[in-house]
């Protein structure tokens, strides 16, 4: 089994402190440690049966800083990384084509429903510069030629400006977070989320089914948002439908065995569609085994 969203992070330093508020008031509320390094994940992914999970990098430094993904990634053969990148910086391309080059590294977030000037601080749908972030021909590039996951946060009412970068670089593999911020209200035949059913024409694009307890209005197993996951699945198939846990991210409000065991309680899911949600659909959407 494979949890392709965790965070993990290290402790504050002079050279790496920990400067994003935002961030700290929430690991002061989470019910795991302050300093949740890469043993401590591997210690709960050891007691939830789960065998390697990818390190989403979590911005409680400068966002840009991937010092702790990377350390993470190089030095547990059991974990992986993605980095967190600035594509309207003037070095991206280069930045990305270095970090591609360490073993265990497999890609990059972009969080597009956050303000460009309060990266990882705050959530705005209304803002549109994953847009603008289209012209970064040579970012883009970098991403094509070194084989980069494009994982992007994007709440559903921006998934017009997501597929347009999607039908400009549809040859990149890309991965949507956390049911597109889908709650158990927003509709699926019709309205904003309606929007994924362009998407599911492009065999490179895969959607999450992560962080479902923020996501749930209700308790473990979340059945308020089970209906989204049959729907996913209707639309992608279970080739392209990963689940995740985004523990400790989660942590205030369940523990990593609730956000680990709740799939085996949606209904009509077989043990081999199961199989591929948790395992099977990311190492095969991304390519590695």
């Amino acid at each position: 089994m494979l949890d392709p969203h965790t965070h993990a992070w290290g402790a504050a330093s002079r050279e790496h402190p920990w400067i994003n508020g935002p961030i700290l008031d929430l690991v002061d509320g989470f019910d795991v440690h302050t300093v949740y390094t890469a043993d401590r994940l591997l210690n709960d992914m050891d007691r939830n049966g789960v065998g390697e999970a990818v390190v989403v990098g979590y911005p409680i430094c400068e966002w840009t800083d991937n010092r702790y993904t990377v350390r993470a990634a190089q030095e547990h053969d059991r974990l992986y990384g993605i980095i967190m990148l600035d594509p309207f910086d003037e070095n991206a391309a280069q930045q990305l084509r270095k970090y591609m080059a360490v073993d265990g590294i497999l890609g990059f977030r972009l969080g597009a429903v956050c303000p460009y000037d309060q990266m990882w601080k705050t959530f705005d749908p209304s803002v549109t510069w994953l847009r603008e972030a289209i012209g970064a021909t040579e970012f883009w590039q970098a991403a094509s030629d070194t084989g980069a996951v494009v994982q992007i946060l994007c709440d559903h009412s921006q998934l017009d400006q997501a597929l347009e970068l999607v039908e400009a670089y549809p040859d990149l593999t890309y991965l949507f977070d956390h049911f597109c911020h889908a709650g158990p209200d927003t509709p699926t035949d019709t309205g904003t989320l309606a929007r994924l059913t362009d998407f599911a024409e492009y065999d490179t694009v895969a959607v999450k089914v992560s962080e479902i307890p923020h996501r749930s209005e209700t308790g473990f197993p979340y059945e308020d948002m089970h209906d989204h996951v049959r729907w996913f699945l209707d639309l992608f198939g279970r080739e392209r439908v990963i689940w995740g846990s985004d523990y400790p991210n989660i942590s205030d409000v369940a523990e990593y065995a609730e956000s680990r065991f709740w799939l085996e309680q949606v209904n009509s899911l077989s043990v081999r569609d199961r199989e591929w949600l948790t395992d099977r659909a990311f190492r095969g959407h991304v390519g590695f085994d």
